[in-house]
């Protein structure tokens, strides 16, 4: 029924791989990733599931005839503090995603 290979053997690389997907997903639920705008003047930093965390803002980027631009820092920053969160869980989930979903797309393992 498994040329090559014996049912066992392979239920328990699926396993092995479930719990590697587990322990990166949690070291990326705990990692932070920051990222700027307006050369350092708004940064923003998130978790590596994307929730925002806080944002710093330069005095010398508050201009009260002019919030429009500071809005769009803010928002700028956290978009780029979100795109570098997404990098980070590709590289630590991405290998372990195609290889799971590469076995019966995920075999039906929770979390898959």
């Amino acid at each position: 029924m498994f040329p090559g290979g014996d049912m066992q053997s392979l239920l328990k690389q699926a396993q092995k791989m479930q719990e590697d997907y587990v322990q990166a997903q949690q070291e990326l639920n705990e990692s932070e990733v920051t990222a700027s705008a307006g050369g350092g003047l708004v940064s923003a930093t998130v978790s590596g599931a994307g929730e925002l965390l806080g944002v710093k803002i330069d005095p010398k980027a508050v201009d009260p005839d002019d919030v429009e631009a500071l809005e769009d820092l803010v928002l700028a920053a956290v978009q780029a503090a979100n795109n570098e969160a997404k990098k980070v869980a590709e590289e630590k989930l991405g290998p372990i995603s195609e290889a799971l979903g590469g076995m019966g797309g995920g075999m039906g393992l929770p979390g898959m």
